[in-house]
């Protein structure tokens, strides 16, 4: 990934946020990784899903924007390949078979998505392939739609911090970026946020941009104000759901 905002903490998000990686497991299956290919994990987080494609004999780089989900996953599966990188600026020393990203598209701004897309394709070898999942246009819209009502009526300003496009929207950067889009779709994927304080973790893991120059306690209390606006729809009074929504593709370098 580029750089961003968010601060990571690397045992919360394999403690408290593996649904990130572990409900998109069958992203793997799309990418249908061989025994001896090259493969490029962009945006590879702590690492699991990056061991998931070496378990099917590829050879797997992966890479990442934040030194310390680098460093665990490092630690996780020591054998492996992890580096970190820009994805804007994707340096290998030969080209790869096939690319993959979970999560991680989305946090890249939409003004470097088309840098990011031509890093890829320049990356690849001739018809090597793209699979990727995001967020997608309307993800997670009932959390921002909270946190943009309590900001702006304390009078702070707002700044949507995620790129969540259409299909219509990103097939065509695909395109110029030099990929044949294969497969594209937009789907809901309601996930459960655990425990009374499910939101509220989840806030705190992803959410570091929403509160930049904001004190402490403000901060505290635009959280608990946003939990109120979502009490009554998103809490069965154990556990939280939120509005998760993906965009998922397959391509391949023209």
């Amino acid at each position: 990934m580029t750089s961003d905002a968010n601060q990571w903490d690397p045992d919360d998000y394999d403690d408290s946020h593996s649904f990130v990686y572990e409900r998109s497991a069958d992203l793997i299956d799309v990418l249908d990784p061989h025994s001896g290919e090259r493969v490029l994990d962009l945006g590879c987080g702590t690492g699991h899903l990056t061991h998931d494609i070496a378990e099917r004999g590829a050879d797997v780089i992966g890479i990442d924007a934040d030194p310390e989900m680098v460093e665990r996953a490092r630690e996780n599966y020591p054998e492996l390949n992890f580096r970190q990188a820009d994805a804007r600026e994707i340096v290998l020393d030969s080209p790869a078979d096939a690319a993959f990203s979970n999560a991680a598209l989305h946090w890249i701004p939409g003004a470097d998505q088309d840098a990011v897309l031509e890093a890829v394709a320049d990356a690849l070898a001739e018809d090597g392939r793209f699979v990727a999942e995001m967020g997608g246009h309307g993800n997670v819209a009932s959390i921002t739609d909270a946190l943009e009502a309590e900001l702006t009526d304390r009078g702070y300003g707002f700044e949507h911090p995620w790129y969540f496009p259409t299909i219509g929207e990103y097939t065509p950067r695909l395109e110029r970026a030099g990929f044949a889009v294969r497969d594209a779709r937009l789907f809901d994927r309601p996930t459960t946020l655990e425990g009374t304080d499910g939101l509220r973790n989840w806030i705190e893991m992803f959410g570091d941009s929403f509160f930049e120059g904001i004190p402490d306690d403000e901060s505290e209390a635009i959280v608990s104000a946003a939990e109120d606006r979502l009490r009554e729809t998103h809490f069965d009074g154990q556990d939280w759901s939120v509005d998760y929504r993906r965009l998922r593709f397959r391509a391949v370098r023209d």
